[in-house]
């Protein structure tokens, strides 16, 4: 059973544990977009020596870690989003209709080119 994401009541408590810690002075977009990208590079070491068919199903301490670090992304996505009072859900619905426009299906289905070389 999946259950939805929050994204303010995830915004609202770790702006309260960087306050409670004092690691507001850290919390510039700059830091917090770097971190990001440092957990997204996270995620990809633990697929990179993986072929095609071991990344479809990993070990399971393997999976263990691809949970913690998909959450360490969503956990810093979300903080940059709050500190830039950008509402992620919206971004996300503007981002899906812009790709709507830029792949249409009866141009980019079974391809995997770039919108422009369609």
């Amino acid at each position: 059973m999946t259950t939805a994401l929050d994204v303010q009541r995830i915004a609202s408590r770790l702006a309260e544990f960087a306050r409670d810690r004092d690691w507001e002075q850290f919390h510039s977009p700059k830091n917090i977009a770097t971190a990001l990208s440092v957990e997204a590079s996270e995620l990809l070491e633990i697929f990179q020596w993986l072929t095609e068919e071991q990344s479809k199903e990993p070990a399971r301490e393997a999976m263990e870690r691809v949970k913690e670090e998909i959450a360490d992304v969503q956990l810093y996505l979300v903080r940059l989003c709050d500190l830039l009072q950008i509402d992620l859900a919206a971004a996300v619905d503007a981002k899906f209709a812009a790709n709507v426009r830029k792949y249409p299906v009866h141009k980019a289905r079974g391809s995997s080119k770039k919108y422009d070389e369609l």
